[in-house]
């Protein structure tokens, strides 16, 4: 009965602005995490943290797979992407241009988070179904990683709490 309703299948309903926004957005800032994170991997010596890495570069591919199937039936260009980064040795990286293995977590970590939130305001402003469940499926991916980078940066130390706030019984 809806002006959007086309034989009960989202498939087949328009796309509106804020959609095709968001999906264009969220390939070309995934282009730049995966970039990102191959060359993170590089300097990551805990084989926990480097395992996380290859999930969450994994992720980010299978995310822009989808997404740019959706930018191409409408007829959408492509975002543009850098080139895959080689794979190098630790041991070639002077120490003084390394990054640390819990700053490659607090990185990853904090991009998980406003992907969390990019996920949520895409799921949000969805007119369309299929978009804002496909949101909700990376909504969900994003925060069992999250979730495993919290374990990981707890059991090697590296989380760094903001301020606690403790009440003092007088």
């Amino acid at each position: 009965m809806g002006i959007l309703r086309s034989n009960n299948n989202p498939k087949e309903e328009p796309l509106h602005y804020g959609e095709i926004f968001s999906i264009w957005t969220h390939v070309l800032g995934n282009n730049g995490l995966i970039a990102a994170y191959q060359t993170l991997y590089n300097h990551t010596g805990d084989q926990d943290l480097a395992k996380l890495l290859e999930e969450a570069i994994m992720g980010a591919e299978e995310e822009n797979q989808v997404l740019k199937d959706i930018l191409k039936i409408n007829g959408v260009a492509l975002p543009p992407a850098p080139p895959e980064r080689p794979v190098a040795r630790i041991e070639d990286i002077p120490a003084g241009a390394k990054f640390m293995d819990q700053e490659i977590s607090a990185k990853l970590s904090a991009d998980v988070a406003a992907g969390l939130v990019a996920c949520s305001t895409a799921m949000g402003m969805s007119t369309r179904e299929d978009i804002g469940f496909m949101y909700g499926q990376f909504h969900m991916a994003k925060a069992q990683l999250g979730a495993k980078l919290l374990r990981l940066n707890k059991a090697k130390g590296w989380l760094i709490p903001p301020p606690l706030h403790v009440t003092h019984q007088a």
